[in-house]
């Protein structure tokens, strides 16, 4: 079965020990003993790529503060250019940035393939004006990653992702960890089946449920609208794909959730 990690961050070699532990602070306790948090160069993401079967990563990183984002998107498009077709990468945006339709065009100039965004640490909610304006300006032109859920942030929880979904029909949003990481049921309850827009990934979700429980959550969204995605750094891609694989899904589920939806937002043949 061909897998598409469709979440999996990378940072710069010099920064790359000090962000992922940064990151593993940020969410302490939130995994219980689930988070391993791994080296995250690209070297690393390949490593453990390909221990777990993975044939193709996309690569994120988010800009905490504005300056940040034309930086951080050129280091993800030369990653992924470094990677030698094993991995695509979505850049970042921030929402006070002073020229914020610059920052699209050069994305987009780039060859990113969209955008990732993480509304706890960059400290901006979902469907605050800022963001909203972000929104518009890239309407039609690209996808968009979103962090979403924390029961301790008010900034990227499910009902904050409906105004989104309905003022830009024709953008293609993916909820991370299933609509609402620690919200998970009452993203499910808000979101699932009701927009034709809305992707959700399995990223850092499946430690939380049993596998009978989290099918019947894949379920509510549908198959094909549901995308594999590790979070790594944070849980080990390899434990990530066995848990997987050990849902009570159907084969043809399986495909569609680990490679052909994403494949089908990315464009690849």
């Amino acid at each position: 079965m061909r897998f598409l990690d469709f979440h999996c961050h990378v940072y710069p070699r010099a920064i790359a020990e000090k962000a992922s532990h940064a990151v593993a602070k940020f969410y302490e306790g939130q995994w219980g003993d689930h988070s391993v948090t791994q080296p995250c160069t690209l070297q690393d993401v390949l490593h453990f790529q390909q221990e777990a079967g993975i044939e193709k990563s996309l690569l994120c990183s988010a800009a905490t503060v504005p300056h940040q984002v034309r930086h951080i998107n050129e280091f993800l498009a030369r990653k992924a250019e470094q990677s030698e077709g094993r991995c695509v990468a979505f850049g970042t945006l921030h929402p006070d940035s002073p020229d914020v339709a610059g920052d699209i065009e050069h994305l987009i100039s780039l060859g990113l393939k969209g955008v990732k965004l993480h509304p706890d640490m960059q400290q901006f909610a979902l469907d605050s004006e800022g963001a909203m304006w972000l929104y518009e300006l890239a309407e039609n032109q690209l996808p968009f990653l979103l962090h979403t859920g924390d029961r301790r942030f008010p900034y990227s929880n499910p009902e904050q992702l409906i105004p989104v979904l309905e003022a830009f029909p024709k953008t293609t949003f993916i909820g991370a960890h299933m609509g609402g990481f620690s919200l998970w049921e009452e993203a499910t309850k808000a979101l699932a089946g009701k927009y034709e827009n809305l992707y959700v990934d399995v990223s850092s979700s499946m430690f939380a449920f049993t596998p009978e429980r989290m099918a019947e959550l894949i379920r509510a969204y549908g198959a094909d609208r549901v995308l594999f995605g590790t979070d790594f750094p944070m849980l080990h891609p390899k434990t990530e794909v066995e848990q997987f694989l050990a849902l009570p899904l159907t084969d043809e589920e399986k495909r569609l959730i680990a490679w052909e939806n994403g494949a089908k937002i990315l464009g690849l043949t």
